[in-house]
């Protein structure tokens, strides 16, 4: 019997090794396997979610999302919609009747389609003219609150000049804005189809919400004399009626967004931004809470210096649980508004991303870490449940990189949270590297699933995240220090990273490359022209030469507040200095694969050609690639697996990774 047991116990230690060994790395074509589930929406009796699944048709080079629903047990799991149209947007109906979503099926614009919930197909609920963005169903399930832009006069504009008379008149895939039409709100009869308009007037609206009665509905507007010159918004109230008149509930210069109504209907709890500048871009939102009947706010996570990045009211409405980004996590907290205290509900390396209040008080959240893409949790007390496993076939496949945290001191003595990814079986020692530097600026690297860094330390590459300053996660003022001062902090940040694991014997200081897209690119063009000891370089829809995109871009607002006009007080001067990799482009000796979308405005094409042509014109070697008919995210699957094919290709090229 002994021996029997050791054989057994022999056997299971086999088939644990064999199972290890037989998975495999992440490849650039795994793009197309990997599923995103989102938007979960918890049924009025909670026996169910409603939630999205995006998967990519391979063959056709396009995304498609579907409707499923599982059970709150996670026991099970249906597939709602099979349309080739997609659809999103899940919403039940209070009465637990419907469950409704949009899509643009056959051809139409976007419209709201219903399915019963004893069976059937769905049916087409709206016909309407204008271009829908969002819809709410009214707490007693008889009328939707649409929001809508108004409908495009399309035979007046064809083939007319785009007449612009705006001052932010470029906007990322918007493209350029002569478009004068509004977004308004409107109420829609479910019985008779009656189509009510609720706001009017030359603004737009967003991030409107029923009152639990359905009286009333809270909003987001600027009324602001000329809207493009700041980034204020506001929380109004609107009776919900036809020919009501708005009230104006806050008046901060900054912004007011995100309204949620307590369960009583007394407060509306909101992000409020903590500077009240025209330009808001180095800044972080404050859990604020305002009282309806008097309209005074209290600005609850003041003090915290910290994100609120999500947040939803409690069941028994004098508790509010948010998101906070912190330092490379986003976790879970409850504030209690009597005693003004906060109490961590869920932490650890993973990353909260939304949230939804069950019937009974439990939590409905997404959340993703290293390993695994997003996925929906029930959160029950503090016991976390993963319920959907819509990726798990394919993650019980792939050995992920180890993802850990490394912290570095800069020149100047800044302490700066790292994230080191390192490949399975890999021993840590003189790896080459990859420094693959995060956008925004204002943005963190964080302990979620990550498949560019995941497929690059795949590769055999340490690959390395540097919370440099200017991110988030780390204060208001670790945010602000780079204010009107770019490349310099940053590039110190990201050389004591290097330092830093050079001297741990971490990474070879012969191998090392960097890269990155948008801010990261950019900080890629700084850091190489300053540091020569990055061998390999990648600049993803980068800029180097600022003075020439005043009036170019869509950050005129950062541009003309942070940097002023340049033509006044010598403000070209600072432009010129935030332009010295592109002035000093015969310093750099790093070859530089340079990557940009065609049609990007946020960070035009013009920033990575001009590099380019630097490069090519000292005799450094370079690239450039330019994806056609994208923004400033490379949407197109193909595209997105070219990508990470180049990054892996131009790296090896140079850092001469050995198999």
């Amino acid at each position: 019997m002994k021996k029997l047991i050791l054989y057994f116990i022999f056997v299971l230690f086999s088939l644990s090794i064999f199972s290890q060994s037989a998975k495999r790395l992440l490849l650039p074509n795994d793009i197309y396997k990997i599923k995103s589930v989102g938007d979960g929406q918890i049924s009025p009796d909670g026996k169910w979610i409603a939630y999205t699944v995006t998967s990519i048709d391979s063959a056709k080079d396009k995304r498609n999302t579907d409707i499923w629903m599982i059970s709150w047990d996670g026991k099970e799991t249906i597939q709602l919609t099979h349309s080739p149209d997609g659809e999103s947007n899940p919403k039940w109906s209070p009465d637990n009747k419907y469950l409704s979503f949009t899509s643009s099926r056959e051809g139409s614009s976007n419209q709201i389609y219903l399915l019963n919930r004893m069976g059937g197909e769905a049916q087409k609920l709206t016909s309407v003219n204008g271009e829908l963005n969002d819809y709410a169903w009214s707490p007693d399930a008889t009328t939707l609150l649409l929001t809508m832009k108004d409908q495009e006069d399309t035979a007046s504009k064809k083939n007319k000049p785009m007449v612009i008379n705006r001052y932010q008149f470029k906007q990322d895939v918007e493209g350029y804005r002569f478009d004068t039409r509004k977004t308004h709100l409107y109420l829609l009869t479910i019985k008779d189809k009656k189509l009510d308009t609720l706001t009017r007037g030359d603004y737009n609206e967003s991030n409107a919400r029923w009152n639990p009665t359905g009286t009333q509905i809270a909003y987001v507007s600027n009324h602001t004399e000329d809207p493009d010159k700041n980034e204020n918004s506001d929380i109004f109230i609107i009776d919900a009626k036809p020919g009501s008149t708005e009230k104006q509930m806050t008046t901060w210069k900054g912004y007011d967004t995100n309204p949620q109504w307590s369960p009583d209907g007394t407060k509306i709890s909101y992000h409020r931004s903590t500077t009240d500048d025209n330009f808001i871009m180095y800044d972080q939102s404050i859990l604020s809470v305002l009282n309806v009947k008097d309209g005074n706010s209290t600005l609850i996570s003041k003090s915290l210096d910290r994100p609120v990045s999500f947040h939803r009211w409690a069941k028994d409405g004098n508790t509010i649980a948010v998101i906070i980004a912190d330092d490379g996590v986003r976790r879970l907290a409850s504030y209690n508004l009597t005693t003004g205290n906060l109490t961590p509900v869920q932490a650890g390396n993973k990353v909260f991303q939304s949230i939804e209040r069950h019937p009974d008080g439990h939590w409905l959240a997404s959340v993703s870490d290293p390993a695994n893409p997003t996925e929906l949790y029930t959160l029950e007390n503090t016991s976390l449940k993963k319920i959907t496993k819509t990726n798990d076939e394919f993650i019980n496949q792939i050995q992920f990189a180890t993802v850990e945290k490394i912290v570095s001191k800069s020149k100047d003595g800044n302490m700066v949270s790292n994230l080191l990814f390192t490949s399975p079986g890999k021993t840590k020692s003189n790896l080459p590297s990859i420094f693959f530097i995060h956008g925004g600026p204002v943005a963190q690297d964080e302990f979620s699933f990550d498949i560019t860094r995941q497929i690059l330390a795949a590769q055999g590459y340490a690959v390395v995240a540097v919370n440099y300053r200017g991110s988030s996660g780390r204060g208001l003022d670790y945010c602000k220090s780079i204010y009107a001062d770019w490349g310099n902090k940053e590039v110190l940040d990201i050389q004591g990273a290097a330092n830093h694991l050079i001297a741990q014997k971490i990474i070879d200081s012969t191998k090392m490359g960097i890269g990155g897209w948008s801010y990261g690119g950019i900080l890629t063009d700084y850091t190489i022209a300053k540091d020569t000891r990055f061998k390999s370089a990648v600049s993803g829809a980068g800029s180097a030469l600022q003075l020439s995109l005043y009036g170019v871009d869509q950050y005129i607002l950062q541009l003309d507040s942070e940097l002023g006009q340049p033509w006044k007080d010598n403000n070209y001067q600072k432009y010129l200095k935030l332009s010295y990799p592109f002035l000093n482009a015969d310093k750099i000796k790093t070859p530089t694969l340079f990557m940009t979308g065609e049609k990007d405005f946020n960070v035009p094409a013009i920033g990575s050609e001009q590099m380019y042509q630097a490069l090519k014109s000292i005799g450094t070697p370079t690239e450039l690639i330019i994806y056609p008919g994208q923004f400033h995210g490379i949407t197109v699957p193909s595209y997105q697996v070219d990508r990470l094919n180049r990054y892996i290709g131009w790296f090896d090229k140079y850092l001469k990774v050995k198999s």
